[in-house]
């Protein structure tokens, strides 16, 4: 008899709605605020990818600590400490000290994201169509939460929007405290894990916890799908950048632009709740690298198509990703939830650091047009290695069915 996953409470779902958003927030509002004090378009450059320093080199040692305290435990510290922040933000006219708030701030909600994602991995059992409800309402936290900041900002500047942002994080406390705790397994199932209390020295990263992270990258389906999440990323950091630049080239207006952003956002978020029958359509590796071949084409011509395309990349991205959420879940057992996530994050914030300024550096020299192009081409061609390991993977798990048929 199949043992059939717990269903997830509706809290977690509530939960991804205010942890995702609660990335947004500041996201939308770092570079207003900027422009309030008079700062350039370099210096919100450095402001906005502040945010991601810590997610890179801290990731996985969260993630490790989510695994050994408590993932709902080690998440209700972050989103207090973002809460707290909040209030700081107005109070600081001056760059460097902002930038290293954005530094604290930044890693928090990053921090605070991974243990939603990881709490919802480990309560649903790795489950796809679990995921894909929880995606779907992180999307709709997305939607809604960049409009929320703006007309807060509009009505009354950086300290209405921040406070918003401190309520923001309190209803995701709630919805934190409301779900239950994973329960903590051990890496020998068959042994009993007694509680850890947490020492000072637990705060500090440590090499072999990073060594034992980067080495799941041996597990077939954990390479396939960190290598998707490099190349979605890259989708993205064409998005955010050059793509703007060429809408805005092309005369359309800040509302215009929204609404094609609002399209991934929407039609991402429907797509998740296909996830789980996506997961039985076929080889859910092989459905992955499908959609993200065509998310890469779809970047491509969405100069041509625009809403057409975004609306379709949307789509396949927000199938894609719980579907990459449940095959890492499953891939590494319940002990190592945590650790995937922060191996996640990392390559994901990593792509997010170096993409734009090479999207950039292409735009400069061939032109924002002739660039869609360019990086669709190399995003292609990098998806070959990515097919290599997805076929690598699928004739693993043939290999290691074939004895279990025999038994």
């Amino acid at each position: 008899m199949t043992h059939a996953p717990p269903r997830a409470p509706a809290s977690i779902y509530v939960a991804g709605l205010f942890a995702m958003g609660y990335t947004e927030f500041y996201i939308f509002l770092i570079p207003l605020y900027g422009l309030s004090l008079g700062m350039g378009a370099s210096e919100i450059g450095l402001l906005v990818g502040a945010r991601s320093l810590l997610a890179v080199f801290l990731s996985i040692h969260i993630g490790v600590l989510m695994d050994r305290f408590g993932t709902r435990r080690v998440t209700l510290f972050f989103v207090w400490t973002a809460m707290a922040l909040a209030p700081v933000f107005p109070l600081i006219p001056w760059f460097w000290p902002l930038w290293m708030l954005q530094v604290v701030n930044g890693g928090a909600l990053s921090f605070a994201w991974s243990g939603s994602q990881t709490l919802i991995a480990q309560l649903a059992e790795g489950e796809a169509e679990s995921i894909g409800r929880f995606s779907f309402f992180a999307r709709i936290g997305t939607t809604v939460a960049p409009i929320l900041v703006g007309i807060a900002w509009d009505c009354g500047g950086a300290w209405p929007s921040y406070m918003l942002g401190f309520a923001w994080g309190a209803l995701l406390t709630i919805a934190l405290l409301r779900a239950p705790e994973a329960q903590i397994a051990p890496a020998d199932a068959s042994a009993r894990r007694p509680p850890i209390r947490f020492r000072a020295r637990d705060a500090l990263p440590r090499l072999p916890n990073y060594v034992h992270c980067f080495a799941l990258m041996a597990i077939p389906a954990v390479a396939t799908t960190m290598a998707i999440i490099f190349l979605r990323t890259a989708i993205n950091g064409v998005q955010s950048s050059i793509y703007v630049v060429y809408l805005k080239g092309m005369g359309l207006t800040g509302t215009s632009i929204g609404v094609l952003f609002a399209a991934i956002e929407i039609t991402s978020a429907f797509g998740s709740l296909f996830a789980g029958r996506a997961m039985r359509l076929g080889d859910p590796q092989r459905t992955m690298l499908s959609g993200t071949v065509l998310s890469i084409l779809l970047i491509c011509i969405a100069f041509a198509l625009l809403f057409a395309a975004q609306a379709s990349r949307g789509w396949l991205q927000g199938v894609v990703q719980p579907m990459m959420f449940s095959v890492q879940a499953k891939a590494v057992g319940p002990h190592r939830q945590g650790s995937v996530v922060g191996l996640r994050q990392t390559m994901n914030r990593l792509a997010a650091i170096v993409i734009p300024p090479l999207v950039g550096s292409i735009a400069d020299h061939w032109g924002a047009g002739r660039s869609f192009v360019i990086l669709g081409a190399v995003l292609i061609v990098l998806c070959a290695p990515v097919t290599l390991i997805t076929r690598r993977a699928a004739r693993t798990a043939t290999s290691q069915m074939k004895p279990t048929l025999s038994n």
